[in-house]
């Protein structure tokens, strides 16, 4: 695929390829050639009165309340290489929609701070291999995304606010290889989670792909430990029973026991290429009075395979008195992020604004 001109490794950047470059921002919307710094009005035309075009005239763009705005529409074959934005507002009240090839349905459908793993609405430094959040609100996300016949991107701003937005698109024109599948991306909240209910990070996939990765922002409702629940993985008509079944919470992220630092005995952020623990954020004595967690694990190294359907579930699970498990009834929201063939089974609605809402 390297040689295509879709994601390259250290090992191949040294080899030539017939795609061609190209990227979207306010001062291209169209991703045309020859077409970029042209704009003669914008957000930032007032201050380059004095300079005039080519001056930093549409650095950004203002999307009123309710209005659904193309952030992106490219005709052709190729692939999104790698996305920044930094969008101003309320994260969850954003929402970004991808469509491949003329589909109906997207296949991305996430509120834009939950898609780049910052689902609190605060900043985090986060510095993975496929998400990075930069000082002092920088998005990036470098997801190789192919498509065949057309890439659309919006971005819906459900506030009553208008924001603002700056951003960049990095793509190639370029042959997209038979075996490459399409990018999706699934958002999902439960507050709260219903007592001795799992947690449903993805089902109703239908299709051939593989899961690449989740991001989960998690509200503790209780005090003690959270994070004793198993992840599972149910592929290819599993009944009851998964294929895969992890063994704790904190061992799916890639940590270990509570991801607690023995010595401060606190929870210990990390962050890594595959995994992390980016965001703690600690009661403050007044208003902020419970925990809550940002946690990524990206399957870029160990992709989990489907051949037709795939479920993801987790369970919330802390102690009670007596060694036992306790159920928990927590805030809990996350992100599946998987490639497959298309069509795209519907996903379930979108939570209404009070619904996604970060209290």
């Amino acid at each position: 695929m390297a040689f295509d001109g879709l994601g390259m490794t250290m090992g191949t950047l040294s080899r030539l390829s017939g795609a061609l470059s190209r990227s979207i921002s306010p001062e291209n919307f169209s991703g045309e050639k020859g077409r970029a710094g042209m704009a003669t009005e914008g957000t930032g035309a007032h201050c380059a009165r004095e300079l005039g075009q080519g001056w930093k005239i549409s650095p950004s763009v203002a999307i009123e309340p309710g209005q659904t705005f193309p952030l992106a529409d490219i005709e052709g074959s190729g692939a999104i290489q790698q996305i920044w934005m930094t969008p101003t507002g309320h994260w969850r009240f954003s929402i970004l929609r991808f469509y491949w090839d003329d589909c109906e349905q997207p296949a991305v459908e996430c509120p834009v701070g939950d898609f780049f793993c910052s689902g609190w609405g605060r900043y985090a430094q986060l510095s993975s291999l496929a998400v990075c959040v930069n000082p002092g609100s920088a998005f990036n996300c470098y997801w190789e995304m192919p498509f065949r016949k057309r890439c659309r991107i919006t971005l819906t701003n459900l506030a009553t606010e208008a924001m603002r937005l700056y951003y960049q698109i990095n793509y190639t024109l370029t042959d997209v290889p038979e075996d490459a599948a399409y990018f999706h991306a699934q958002f999902r909240r439960a507050n709260p989670l219903p007592y001795k209910e799992v947690y449903t990070i993805l089902e109703g996939v239908r299709g051939r792909g593989h899961y690449v990765g989740t991001c989960m922002a998690w509200g503790v409702n209780n005090t003690g430990w959270w994070g004793e629940g198993e992840i599972k993985f149910y592929l290819d008509g599993d009944g009851p029973f998964p294929t895969i079944c992890g063994t704790g919470t904190e061992d799916y992220f890639c940590g270990s026991y509570n991801f607690e630092n023995r010595d401060t005995r606190q929870y210990q952020e990390f962050s890594t290429p595959y995994s992390g623990l980016h965001q703690v954020i600690r009661p403050d004595g007044l208003y902020q009075s419970r925990q809550r967690f940002g946690l990524y694990r990206w399957h870029i190294a160990d992709p989990i395979r489907f051949a037709g359907d795939l479920r993801v579930t987790i369970q919330a699970l802390g102690w009670r008195n007596g060694g036992r498990y306790l159920p928990l009834q927590d805030d809990i929201a996350s992100v599946a992020y998987w490639y497959q063939t298309l069509p795209t089974a519907p996903f379930p609605a979108l939570p209404g604004k009070d619904e996604l809402e970060v209290i």
